[in-house]
């Protein structure tokens, strides 16, 4: 099997996404590395849901480990100047209210549509919401970053949504270990694809036909 992208290499890539001045909230997992890879000309504020605006990178010094600050998946953040921490009442108050423009999650599963699924799986007896459901219809704009395929290797990348769904339509971008994909009305375009993949590679473990983009590249970072 050709060598796909690291996890990584998946945020530096969603990192590419993120514009000056924008206010962000990245998931836990893997999008909370996002802000390890923030390039230093832009000014991104992050938000974390547990009530944190304006944090630094995580902390992967145990020494500088502090306890009371971390981020809603327990991972230890930095602090910048001017950061402010609040309670989770005001936190969803600004996710709620359309304060944020972007938000980066993880997902099980995003359908043809943009239907996004990414809080429970079929074998799960209890799921873990979060503040998801808010989160994509509170955010200006919704990214998700995945494997291409489960570890079974079945697309997660589908035409229809099996697991429980945490929201219809929201999904605007897909950024995989293999392609970015947006979402546009007519179904998903493939954009970008990794080096050494190509596109009938994508095709072949994704479900949905893929639209090829007319400006379709390699994957930069």
């Amino acid at each position: 099997m050709k060598s796909r992208l690291t996890r990584q290499l998946i945020c530096l890539r969603a990192a590419r996404e993120l514009k000056d001045g924008e206010y962000v909230n990245v998931g836990i997992g893997v999008p909370a590395q996002i802000s390890c890879f923030i390039p230093p000309e832009i000014e991104v504020v992050l938000e974390v849901e547990n009530g944190a605006l304006n944090h630094g990178p995580i902390i992967d010094d145990w020494d500088k480990y502090d306890v009371d600050l971390i981020n809603a998946g327990g991972q230890p953040i930095s602090m910048k100047p001017g950061i402010s921490f609040f309670d989770v009442a005001d936190s969803f108050a600004m996710i709620r209210g359309g304060h944020l423009d972007t938000t980066i999650m993880g997902a099980y599963q995003v359908s043809e549509r943009g239907d996004l699924a990414n809080w429970k799986t079929p074998e799960q007896s209890i799921g873990a919401i979060g503040g998801g459901m808010d989160l994509v219809f509170g955010a200006k704009r919704v990214i998700v970053l995945m494997e291409h395929t489960d570890r079974s290797g079945r697309p997660k990348v589908v035409k229809e949504c099996s697991y429980p769904l945490t929201a219809r339509g929201v999904v605007d971008l897909i950024i995989t270990d293999m392609a970015v994909i947006g979402a546009i009305p007519e179904g998903l375009e493939l954009r970008e694809v990794a080096p050494g993949i190509t596109p009938e590679e994508i095709q072949a473990v994704t479900e949905p036909k893929l639209i090829i983009s007319k400006q379709l590249k390699e994957i930069e970072f």
